[in-house]
């Protein structure tokens, strides 16, 4: 094959992906509940953030999920009135304020989770066959490598380089219950 045809087989190939992982989010989301529950993906977002990372001030929050401060405040306001999270002030300076989530935050996530992995469990036995069972890991592992990879370096005549482990483990603990 050419430089051109590789150029848009690859191309092809990154449309598909793009639209079958759209596709595949939505499901997930639906199938978790998260549509019947009104949760938005930045209300999830923050949830999963507290839960996983402690209390955190709104602008922290803001920063990590890379939206205005007024973004933030609307999701807080929310996730508060529907009990989800609480905010008292940080011992260690008074004038924070500290945002955690709630037991009631934590079931709820808890049954997103088990919800989701439910269904995924179901569908995977329903629609793949055992025999494609190591075609479907390793699909992961390269989506897994996809998502990690740094395309933000500066060239260097190398390949953009792969997350770290340690970078692979922070990026799947946030992950591992996301239901997005």
């Amino acid at each position: 094959m050419t430089d051109a045809s590789n150029d848009t087989r690859t191309a092809e190939v990154a449309v598909r992906l793009a639209v079958a992982a759209k596709r595949f989010r939505s499901r997930i989301r639906e199938e978790a509940g998260l549509s019947t529950l009104g949760l938005s993906e930045l209300r999830l977002a923050v949830l999963i953030r507290l839960r996983d990372t402690g209390p955190s001030t709104a602008a922290a929050l803001a920063e990590a999920e890379h939206v205005s401060q007024q973004a933030i405040a609307q999701c807080l306001n929310a996730l508060k009135s529907d009990e989800l999270v609480t905010s008292e002030a940080d011992p260690s300076d008074r004038r924070k304020v500290l945002t955690n989530v709630t037991e009631t935050g934590r079931e709820l996530l808890n049954t997103l989770r088990v919800s989701r992995d439910t269904w995924l469990n179901r569908a995977i036995e329903a629609g793949v066959d055992p025999a494609e069972r190591g075609e479907l890991d390793k699909a992961v592992e390269l989506l897994e490598r996809l998502a990690d990879i740094d395309l933000a370096s500066p060239p260097t005549g190398r390949q953009p380089h792969a997350a770290t482990e340690t970078e692979k483990t922070n990026h799947s603990a946030t992950e591992e219950d996301s239901t997005k």
